[in-house]
């Protein structure tokens, strides 16, 4: 059953004429008949009596009232969506890992809503699988996440590269590391670590970096805030490996240390340890207007970083 048919048999019951219903519709007059017998084929009934005047039969009359909410809630849905393409969007939803949230985004944001004054934004800060999942699952238009090819590489999303982040240690002014220009793996394998928690993509990177060069992790507690890394990081002998946007606030704290790390690799290009922080959309949200701006806008601010 398609909305033509039920156009057709709308604009025959009120026209009382096959011939009037075709001008009515804009189309030919074999056209209303075959779709009304397609769907009368479909219901299994005969829904006019085809005389002088076609008049309804009774599952004619049955269908009358259920096919005019049909045909109504069918123009509202066809408005609703033309108004989205045509960038009538009441609200852009965005997830960002809490870096992003708080460093990157806030001068595109202001730069958006001067934009477009009638679009309400909602920004939610998550860890990267989590901001990946939302998006998937049709929660929020835009993700900015730190880049997993396994959860990225799909058909349906647009991914776009916005930078490489250095990834650094995190200790108190006090602690044994505190003093030196950097340090290596090997070094920090003999401290405790605090990481974020399962979910987001700095605790993947943080276990692969030391699985691959064969040392354990030693975890001691697992965050999802930065107020609390650095609170945590004050008190003691722990350490913390976080990306250098996410080491804004701390980089003025007295009572903390920041240091880079030394990877001890024979390619100078692989001495840091980075981050991929990437944009991500699928194609049929960037077909929306306030969607694809507000994308494209994150992409060249990161391109004129």
């Amino acid at each position: 059953m398609r909305i033509e048919q039920i156009k057709a048999f709308l604009a025959v019951s009120e026209t009382g004429s096959f011939g009037q219903a075709a001008k009515l519709c804009n189309v030919t007059q074999s056209t209303i008949s075959r779709q009304v017998q397609g769907l009368e084929n479909h219901l299994k009934t005969t829904l006019f009596h085809r005389q002088a005047q076609a008049k309804l039969t009774v599952s004619g009359e049955k269908l009358l009232p259920h096919a005019r909410r049909i045909c109504q809630e069918w123009e509202k849905v066809e408005e609703k969506i033309q108004d989205l393409l045509g960038g009538k969007q009441p609200e852009l939803c965005v997830a960002a890992i809490h870096s992003v949230c708080a460093y990157y985004l806030p001068p595109i944001l202001q730069t958006f809503c001067q934009c477009h004054p009638h679009v309400q934004l909602r920004i939610t800060a998550l860890g990267s699988d989590r901001t990946l999942k939302v998006l998937r699952d049709g929660l929020v238009d835009i993700a900015i996440v730190m880049n997993n090819k396994y959860l990225t590489s799909t058909s349906e999303m647009i991914v776009k590269h916005l930078y490489y982040e250095p990834i650094k240690v995190m200790v108190s002014n006090n602690h044994p590391l505190a003093t030196q220009k950097s340090v290596t793996i090997s070094e920090l394998a003999k401290y405790s670590q605090v990481i974020f928690k399962d979910g987001y993509g700095m605790q993947r990177i943080v276990q692969d970096v030391f699985a691959s060069y064969g040392f354990g992790l030693e975890v001691a507690m697992e965050l999802n805030t930065l107020d609390a890394f650095r609170g945590v990081i004050r008190q003691g002998n722990l350490i913390a490996l976080l990306p250098e946007l996410a080491l804004q606030e701390s980089k003025s704290d007295s009572s903390l240390a920041i240091i880079p790390i030394d990877m001890e690799s024979i390619n100078p290009l692989e001495n840091q340890l980075t981050r991929e922080v990437v944009l991500i959309t699928t194609k049929d949200r960037f077909e929306i207007p306030t969607v694809r701006d507000f994308f494209n806008l994150v992409y060249e601010y990161g391109k004129k970083k």
